[in-house]
């Protein structure tokens, strides 16, 4: 890895360039080429999968150790994909919770908000700040490899309902949610991990179907909406969501009114990677007002990514400017859940007897 000396004149590019990054490690402590990438490019945020976690302690440890290499006034957001079901980085000794479509199966607004809450806490317990929860798809293709019982429900009225439920019990408790995919990854059949899904819908099917938990999300304060690689032909012929300021300017931001931070789904999945050169992901993305890109593997992925952020703002004016707006919006993310947060829970919260019988309920009742 080659990180060149940054001049002064340029020292804001560097800084904004590397607060729109969340980047992945590559395992449970952090190596020298990891360390040195961290104090050059101060990257806005941290991401831990199963090849990062031991334990809980070891978990909280490291998301200190991690909090600990960023000046105060550029705290990072740690970040977790702890849905539950399939998707749950951290297991035992913290609450195994089963599916949400068990969590929507239910039928219950209220339970659901505890779940949230309860999630919430054991998050903010193990150090991270934002879970990548909840999934705000409808189930709605029989088809679909990725995302089945991670959504709520097949219908999009449960879904909504159970989406900004999820969100207010989440984010009482001080830790950050994230809808996602950004307009609806339900309806592909493809997963867009390994291939570019394509979804043949007219825009009145998705405002049917798609777009109504996203704004019961948005009703509801959600801090953070993850968008999807996804192709939609009848809102873009040409590029997916994260690449489109049809979809996500004219879409999410003016038509359904969210100002919060857009974050894209990670730059590693084959949807976009190889299909078209980073510098057109992150410019397109850019001006379509993506805020946060994530980077979740390769650390000469997160370089190019830093460097490329960097080149953009000297070459363009309007990619600047999304870079300025994009670190502001960032910013006002930590205000809002940072500054004043409530006290972090002690590891004993994990898998506390009120979450068990929280998860036990869903079984009982919800199991499909």
């Amino acid at each position: 890895m080659n990180i060149v000396g940054i001049t002064t004149s340029t020292a804001d590019r560097k800084r904004r360039a590397g607060q729109r990054l969340i980047i992945g490690l590559a395992g449970t402590s952090l190596n020298e080429q990891e360390r040195e990438f961290i104090r050059a490019a101060r990257p806005g945020g941290f991401i831990l999968f199963r090849r990062n976690i031991e334990d809980a302690a070891q978990v909280r440890e490291f998301n200190r150790e991690l909090a600990s290499l960023l000046p105060s006034d550029l705290p990072p957001i740690r970040c977790v994909d702890q849905e539950g079901g399939r998707v749950q980085r951290v297991k035992a000794p913290a609450t195994v919770w089963p599916p949400m479509r068990w969590v929507g199966n239910v039928g219950d607004a209220e339970y659901t908000r505890a779940v949230g809450a309860a999630l919430g806490k054991e998050c903010r317990a193990l150090g991270f700040d934002l879970d990548f929860a909840p999934v705000a798809d409808v189930d709605s293709n029989s088809k679909n490899p990725i995302i089945g019982d991670r959504a709520f429900s097949s219908s999009a009225a449960q879904t909504a309902k159970h989406v900004g439920a999820f969100i207010q019990g989440m984010q009482g408790t001080g830790c950050i949610a994230s809808a996602k995919h950004f307009p609806g990854h339900g309806d592909t059949a493809t997963d867009s991990h390994l291939e570019l899904p394509v979804v043949e819908k007219d825009p009145p099917d998705l405002d049917q179907v798609e777009l109504p938990p996203f704004q019961a999300a948005i009703d509801a304060g959600v801090a953070t909406v993850m968008t999807a690689h996804v192709l939609y032909p009848a809102l873009d012929e040409k590029y997916p969501a994260t690449m489109s300021p049809v979809i996500l300017d004219g879409l999410l931001r003016k038509k359904q009114r969210f100002g919060g931070v857009i974050i894209s789904d990670d730059l590693e999945m084959k949807a976009l990677r190889g299909r078209w050169p980073l510098e057109e992901q992150l410019a397109r993305a850019s001006t379509a007002t993506v805020d946060v890109f994530l980077a979740c593997e390769q650390l000469s992925l997160v370089v190019d990514a830093w460097e490329t952020l960097i080149r953009l703002q000297e070459q363009d004016k309007r990619q600047e400017d999304a870079a300025i707006d994009g670190v502001r919006r960032w910013h006002a993310l930590r205000e809002r859940f940072l500054a004043g947060a409530p006290p972090v829970p002690d590891l004993s919260i994990l898998g506390c007897a009120e979450h068990q019988s929280l998860a036990l309920r869903a079984r009982v009742e919800g199991m499909a």
